[in-house]
């Protein structure tokens, strides 16, 4: 890829597009350019069709994604398999048609079994039951990075992807009703501190392990695959080190300041019991994290701090 290369970033608003258009930015791409919702709708395949015809990408960036947590997973599961494969099947074929020259599809570690050997490593795809309650986006994921595979080996295509595992930091989702487990803490403790709240209520016992990556390293992988892999494998980008969700839970009050007690509600669900990136190819690849998870916490909760009124809440 050259500097000057026009690279479209499809979800550049969002958590993880945004974080990619500041690492392209950082590393000296020049002509990067993006489309809210409202500009392009990308379940419209002719709109898609129209935009790409006119701008004509040398390198596209698919970031857009219809995402959220448990809750957000099971109440909708239909609108989240129809509209994520929607916006897939629009944006990688007209990559191909259009013969744009790299294409990045970003997918989740949430494609992995339920049961999946830990550390989980690409080669763990497509060999167990998914986890129940987020199957829907599993499976609209599994499909993308299967027509990236299917276009590279039919056409030739330079289509990679990528599993980041889970994300947080600058522009993530506040919605308590759709927002992912790091977002979701960050609000309730800063809300109970400032109302003087003397708990705050998490959902599950606080058992499952998890791994969380700073969005900002996990753009940076994103732009070194760009630029050095063109393999037909999909890459975990992890940091390979996990936590349980109740120390993670201890973590973010202590960064927030709230001095009260947590509440488990465990009626609520726990998802899978754990999920740690196999993160070995993407080392061997000469990638690694450089935000450790409470430098992270840190920043995320200041970013909260600064922009809570425009923070999507």
């Amino acid at each position: 890829m050259n500097k000057t290369d026009k690279i479209y970033v499809a979800g550049h608003r969002g958590l993880v597009g945004s974080a990619i258009v500041r690492s392209l930015e950082r590393q000296g791409y020049t002509n990067v350019i993006g489309r809210s919702h409202k500009e392009l709708d990308l379940t419209d395949q002719a709109a898609v069709r129209a935009f790409f015809e006119a701008e004509k990408p040398d390198a596209v960036v698919l970031a857009a994604a219809k995402v959220g947590g448990i809750h957000a997973n099971e109440s909708t599961p239909a609108e989240f398999a129809y509209e994520n494969m929607q916006i897939q099947c629009n944006v990688i074929k007209c990559c191909h048609d259009m013969h744009v020259g790299k294409l990045l599809f970003l997918g989740s570690t949430c494609i992995y079994p339920r049961m999946a050997p830990q550390p989980i490593p690409e080669t763990a795809l497509l060999t167990g039951p998914l986890e129940k309650t987020n199957e829907a986006y599993a499976i609209a994921k599994i499909s993308g990075l299967m027509m990236c595979r299917f276009y590279k080996q039919q056409y030739g295509d330079d289509f990679i992807s990528c599993m980041p595992t889970n994300l947080y930091g600058p522009y993530d989702n506040y919605d308590l009703s759709g927002s992912h487990v790091m977002p979701a803490m960050i609000r309730k403790f800063h809300e109970a501190k400032v109302s003087g709240a003397k708990t705050v209520e998490l959902w599950g016992t606080g058992k499952p392990l998890r791994e969380f990556l700073y969005v900002d390293d996990m753009a940076d992988a994103c732009v070194f695959l760009l630029e050095h892999y063109s393999g037909e494998e999909h890459v975990n980008i992890g940091t390979g080190k996990e936590l349980t969700i109740a120390e993670l839970a201890e973590k973010v009050k202590k960064a927030v300041g709230f001095e009260g007690e947590i509440v488990w509600n465990t009626s609520m669900p726990d998802g899978t019991p754990r999920k740690l990136t196999d993160v070995t190819k993407l080392h061997e690849l000469g990638f690694t994290h450089k935000v450790e998870l409470d430098e992270g916490i840190r920043l995320a909760y200041e970013w909260f701090k600064e922009n809570i009124d425009d923070a999507r809440m």
